[in-house]
């Protein structure tokens, strides 16, 4: 009987510490916070230019992937092990830096098409 019990013990996943989550999330969250307050920067002085359309959503978007990119990584890698976690942060966060790229070189070199 006790063999079943220390079994059913041994079979139970062990939880990562809170703390060590809330950490690497609120590490990598301030990389993550980095390209919002750079997307935010760049719109704030876009906008007196005169955006059209195409603009506001690149700008927008721009500000608003680095949160989505953030959410889905800290919901895939939550429950697996602190390695996992900070692994599929550091990608989300690689994503986020190829996108940013791919916006500040589309909007270097078509600047006249964002405008109105």
């Amino acid at each position: 009987m006790r063999e079943h019990v220390t079994d059913a013990a041994a079979s139970v996943p062990r939880r990562n510490p809170t703390w060590l989550v809330a950490t690497i999330a609120g590490g990598f969250g301030l990389f993550y916070a980095y390209a919002v307050w750079n997307a935010l920067g760049n719109l704030t002085q876009a906008a007196p230019l005169g955006l059209n359309a195409l603009g506001w959503i690149i700008w927008i978007f721009a500000t608003v992937f680095p949160i989505l990119a953030f959410i889905a990584a800290f919901t895939v890698g939550y429950r697996g092990p602190a390695l996992h976690l900070a692994l599929v942060m550091l990608t989300g966060l690689a994503l986020t830096a190829v996108f940013w790229l791919d916006v500040v070189a589309y909007t270097t070199t078509r600047t006249s098409s964002l405008l109105a």
